[in-house]
């Protein structure tokens, strides 16, 4: 991991905690584990200020590049949940693939439990987009 442990704004980690909080666990087991390890790694997760975030960190609205061991290659926005998009590639940080990437940065190998099974890819991109709707708004 490139940077030792998940990196977190401080403004997205507490609404991220927040929407871990009401979020129940109730939608499958997959989606509940990917909830819970994501919660573990917060524990350890450096949280910054906006101004020392390093460009290359996942984060809200980041776009995503990956590659897995497999082969495959996708690239996805990781947004808050109100904003997902399947069609557009918007992926809600409450699925599993966006609780994978949350806090990583490129280059970080990345090792996580799908419904598919396990899965082994690399962050081979991040590019930082502006939300119209923000979590300024949010908070």
């Amino acid at each position: 991991m490139k940077y030792e442990n998940l990196i977190l704004e401080k403004k997205e980690y507490v609404y991220l905690k927040r929407i871990l909080n009401v979020s129940g666990y109730s939608e499958s087991s997959e989606i509940q584990k990917s909830i819970i390890k994501l919660n573990e790694e917060l524990k350890d997760a450096r949280v910054l200020n906006e101004d020392e975030m390093p460009l290359d960190v996942i984060r809200f609205n980041s776009k995503v590049s990956v590659i897995s061991d497999q082969g495959w290659e996708k690239t996805i926005q990781i947004v808050i949940p109100s904003e997902r998009d399947f069609k557009q590639n918007k992926i809600s940080i409450l699925t599993p693939m966006g609780a994978a990437l949350f806090g990583y940065a490129t280059g970080d190998p990345v090792i996580w439990d799908f419904p598919t099974g396990k899965q082994h890819f690399t962050i081979t991109a991040v590019e930082q987009v502006e939300s119209s709707n923000g979590i300024d708004v949010l908070l």
